[in-house]
């Protein structure tokens, strides 16, 4: 039998800090936290992110976070306080209950993702200009 995904987010979420958008944004502002979006690239391009956010890949992240791994990226030690956010919390509070795993023990997630972010009107950073990925429509 499959196990629903959602049933996944739902255990998960059972052993994570679910934060709402106004507590991310609290973190942020204070800068207690390391914000990392999880979002694929091309979400980042057409929606733009969290200010400041780190882009992780959602395919990447355990290998990212393994210092063992040999894509291990130094932004991630155990001692910083992590807060995942992808579109909507649910890939999210798999990858933040995945970082738990690995032993990251100050790991949550905006339950509202990053469509809560914007539907609450809380600040954008675009990430088209610069970008070396376009859409075909945007290519003259």
């Amino acid at each position: 039998m499959i196990k629903k995904v959602w049933d996944m987010v739902d255990e998960a979420k059972k052993d994570l800090e679910n934060l709402s958008v106004e507590q991310v944004k609290a973190e942020l502002d204070a800068g207690t936290a390391v914000v990392v979006d999880i979002r694929d690239f091309r979400e980042l391009y057409l929606r733009g992110k969290v200010p400041g956010a780190f882009h992780a890949d959602r395919g990447m992240l355990e290998f990212w976070v393994d210092p063992a791994s040999q894509y291990y990226r130094d932004l991630f030690t155990p001692d910083k306080r992590y807060i995942v956010y992808c579109a909507g919390g649910g890939r999210s509070a798999l990858a933040a209950k995945a970082m738990k795993d690995m032993g990251y023990p100050d790991v949550a997630h905006m339950e509202a993702g990053f469509t809560g972010w914007s539907e609450a009107g809380m600040p954008v950073e675009d990430c088209k200009t610069g970008a070396k990925w376009v859409l075909r429509s945007d290519v003259s």
